[in-house]
């Protein structure tokens, strides 16, 4: 019967151990790579909160990356409308009513017997402070630069911004002249009386097209505003990288604190399980509660494998984003904090503002409205064709064969398309429904913007309050309550069930703590993505 209840209890601490990396496995060999650093020290703005310019505002090139070229600055957000040109979200308790008849040789179902060791995956505060890493580690803004020069899918999608701007070479060409040379009168044979002809005639023509509608100048604006939208539309990728780079970088700092946790708590429970088999030697405890406790301690083991496991996935993560080679990828360092060290942030009007005007998916639907507008003055160029001038500076008449002087002649001549029926007017009202349709969308992004920082600001707010409380209230209490029950337990005056019972409680409250650091620092990330500015460090 024993052997059974060990058996449950620690099937129940393994599944309960949390996510992580495979069950079981030791820590890594070590790593003799070099420590990746992340290039040099970040210069993409000045601190938070003092006003600077937008840590988004880096300029691909600018860094020790000679195969990628520079950029110009200022780039900002997301596809304005769809006309816009192309583009380089219960189980039944056994007994009680549902017993099996008490006949034929059968009886009720007994009840599972209850787990006496919480099935709880062990945690402990570790008595030092956080572990902000290496002092020469990577650090967020260098992580930030790196993944601006480097991120394989932002290499890919800057081609786009050369290929808009030949189009607009393209757009500022101007329509080449037509050269023509015939001969005309060219008799079958030589002339004569009974088959008279010609006199033969040689001409050259040079033909010369006029824009008299302003379609090259139209053509220009659009192509000018399709790029400046283009750009906004990198940048608005930069900003969703970024992002993705908050969420990785976060993901290794809250790995290596559960791994300083769960370090702790095995240490911890060592601790217990030798006063523990002291006890019991001194006959104060029962074998049980040997047994108990060296339960605990294989489930705390388990847990800092599943850590360990869960701290080198999220490096892997941060690699690829950063194109860090993959062998590299374990001696990523990142040096941060995951504790909130600004006293205050801007109100919700300051920040709503704020994100109104540094959003670049917003930028880059201004920006479309304009392209919009230039589409339409476009179409309206378009309903004329050019004017043809003919200028033929030569023509020849061959008279010898009549006997006659040859002579020489000039002509002037004009070719102007009549626009009776087709006045380009199906393009001019598609163009004229885009603007309506881009504005429209302007309007419905713009509203979304305003709940999405009110949502983020009442997030932090929220997550803010609740870190304080259980810095301040909840875990001084449960620390106190455990070590009261560690001291009775080591005077023997409780069993080891009462101290793990109290383990458990003051586990749950280190686990809130630390899912609500990691939430937080989170929130805190999310708010400078969803403002498009560096609000928070």
């Amino acid at each position: 019967m024993r052997i059974r209840g060990c058996v449950a209890i620690i099937g129940s601490l393994v599944l309960a151990a949390g996510p992580g990396g495979a069950h079981g496995q030791g820590p890594p060999p070590e790593d003799t790579t070099p420590r990746i650093l992340g290039g040099t020290r970040s210069s993409l703005g000045a601190p938070p909160g003092a006003g600077a310019t937008s840590m988004l505002g880096a300029v691909p090139g600018s860094g020790d990356r000679p195969d990628i070229q520079p950029l110009p600055s200022g780039f900002i957000g997301n596809r304005p409308g769809p006309a816009t040109p192309r583009v380089p979200f219960s189980v039944t308790i056994p007994g009680g009513g549902y017993a099996a008849p008490g006949q034929g040789g059968l009886s009720p179902t007994s009840e599972l017997p209850q787990a006496l060791v919480p099935a709880y995956g062990p945690l402990e505060m570790p008595l030092e402070g956080e572990d902000e890493g290496l002092a020469d580690g990577l650090t967020l803004d260098q992580a930030i630069e790196r993944l601006v020069q480097a991120n394989p899918t932002l290499r890919g999608q800057v081609h786009e911004l050369p290929q808009a701007r030949a189009d607009v070479l393209t757009a500022g060409l101007r329509a080449n002249p037509i050269f023509y040379a015939d001969a005309q009168l060219v008799p079958y044979g030589n002339n004569s009386p009974q088959r008279p002809g010609g006199p033969t005639q040689y001409d050259v023509n040079i033909t010369y097209p006029l824009d008299i509608s302003g379609k090259r100048w139209a053509r220009i604006r659009y192509a000018t505003q399709v790029l400046r939208t283009l750009e906004a539309q990198y940048q608005d990728a930069v900003r969703l990288q970024i992002d993705n780079l908050y969420t990785a970088f976060v993901d290794i700092l809250a790995a290596r604190e559960t791994v300083r946790f769960a370090r702790a708590s095995v240490a911890g429970l060592e601790r217990i399980l030798e006063l523990t088999e002291d006890l019991f030697r001194q006959g104060t405890v029962t074998e049980a509660d040997v047994n108990r406790v060296r339960s605990q301690a294989v489930a705390a083991s388990i847990a800092l494998n599943d850590a360990e496991g869960a701290l080198r996935s999220t490096k892997r993560t941060l690699s690829a984003l950063l194109d860090i080679p993959p062998r590299q990828a374990m001696a990523i360092e990142p040096r941060g904090t995951l504790r909130d060290t600004i006293p205050a942030i801007p109100s919700t009007d300051q920040l709503v503002e704020l994100a109104l005007t540094a959003r670049p998916d917003l930028a880059a639907y201004r920006i479309g409205l304009q392209a919009a507008h230039a589409n339409v003055r476009l179409a309206q160029a378009n309903r004329y064709s050019d004017v043809y001038v003919l200028y033929q500076p030569y023509t020849f008449q061959d008279n010898s064969p009549f006997g006659t002087k040859s002579a020489t002649s000039w002509a002037l001549g004009v070719t102007v398309p009549l626009p009776l029926y087709n006045r380009n007017q199906g393009n001019i009202q598609r163009a004229r429904l885009n603007v309506s349709q881009t504005r429209a969308e302007n309007y419905a992004l713009e509203r979304q913007v305003v709940t999405d920082v009110e949502q983020a600001e009442s997030e932090y707010q929220v997550t803010r309050s609740a870190l304080g409380r259980i810095e301040s209230e909840l875990l001084p209490e449960a620390r106190q309550v455990r070590d009261s029950v560690l001291r009775l337990y080591r005077g023997g005056e409780v069993d080891a069930l009462a101290y793990l019972n109290a383990q458990r409680d003051y586990n749950e409250v280190v686990r809130q703590y630390r899912d609500m650091l990691v939430r937080h620092r989170r929130s805190m990330l999310d708010l400078n993505t969803t403002v498009g500015h560096r609000v928070l460090p």
